[in-house]
């Protein structure tokens, strides 16, 4: 039995999944989760055992997370807890609020540990932006030409900061910061799986965007990889390939929608009101420009690859909702 490994975010599925098998591992003496509320597993709900995962509810932005890394003698933090899409309860400024003050009180926590010799962030290749002047594809050091100005990927941004300067104040400390592409699997409920799940989706006239996802399983074996390794730097993370909006569209057996850009604006705001999909400006710029990345890194400093292409991770995702795409999956 080694240390003990903290990871935040467990009451949404990839944080849960990553504590699980975590959880599982015998050289790690604990797994404490923390999140605002209480993972599925622990109500009525259901949802992934957490196996032996010690849950506490925290808010990441009140100062409480330092007195459970300094009691539990945390080792190793697990940073899932991002929040892609605000809730309608809480509103954009709430999700800004947990995002990048809760990022800075974990942080700071961690600085003051004693014992945390390895922190693991989740960020996103959103930082990159989606613009018509971006590369081919994006490797990590890239700077983007049209950076992100507000939302999930602007609060990513500062996350990023936030994390290098706590690497330079702590060099003792290894930290990996992990760029996931767009989650995508059985599990996975986010703004773009709920949007390949209309009878109709709307897309930008005159565009047809290259995306990339990564699957959960990987997703969850990279982070399970980085929090018992030390795999300092900065890392994408995607699935081999791309596919046009135009190939998911007909892999999904859905008919698309073309719209000009401030059709599919005022539609995404009418939507988001309604609390039914998540139309963000982001959102939009995506489904404009998209996004490519280099995954080089990731695969010769791990000597590993994704299981699942971009596609098959795509077509995993429409099995699992029974959408029954068009040519047996294939465009």
């Amino acid at each position: 039995m080694t240390h003990t490994v903290l990871v935040t975010g467990v009451s949404r599925h990839i944080g849960a999944r990553v504590a699980s098998v975590l959880a599982a591992d015998p050289d790690i003496s604990r797994v404490i989760g923390v999140d605002t509320v209480p993972p599925p597993s622990l109500t009525r709900d259901g949802g992934i055992s957490l196996g032996r995962t010690e849950f506490v509810r925290v808010d990441l932005r009140s100062p409480d997370i330092a007195q459970v890394i300094a009691a539990a003698d945390i080792g190793t933090v697990v940073h899932m807890s991002l929040v892609s899409a605000p809730s309608r309860s809480g509103g954009r400024a709430a999700m800004k609020e947990h995002n990048v003050i809760g990022t800075m009180q974990l942080l700071g926590a961690c600085q003051r540990s004693a014992t945390v010799r390895r922190v693991v962030v989740r960020s996103t290749t959103a930082v990159y932006g989606s613009s018509p002047r971006d590369p081919a594809v994006f490797t990590e050091d890239l700077e983007p030409h049209d950076g992100p100005s507000h939302g999930y990927a602007k609060d990513a941004v500062e996350v990023e900061g936030y994390v290098r300067g706590f690497a330079r104040r702590r060099p003792d400390v290894t930290v990996s910061m992990l760029r996931f592409a767009n989650f995508m699997g059985p599990g996975v409920d986010s703004p773009l799986t709920r949007y390949f799940t209309q009878p109709v989706l709307p897309t930008v006239l005159g565009f047809d965007p290259r995306l990339q996802f990564v699957h959960e399983d990987d997703a969850v074996e990279v982070l399970r990889r980085m929090a018992t390794e030390d795999h300092p730097g900065t890392f994408n993370v995607a699935g081999v390939g791309v596919l046009l909006l135009s190939q998911c569209t007909r892999r999904a057996g859905r008919p698309s929608l073309p719209l000009p850009a401030p059709a599919f604006t005022t539609l995404g705001s009418a939507a988001r009101g309604l609390g039914l999909v998540e139309y963000s400006p982001e959102q939009l710029r995506l489904m404009s420009h998209g996004r490519a990345v280099d995954t080089s890194r990731l695969e010769n400093e791990l000597g590993w690859r994704p299981k699942f292409t971009t596609a098959a991770a795509f077509d995993d995702f429409l099995r699992s909702r029974r959408l029954q795409p068009f040519g047996g999956g294939r465009s």
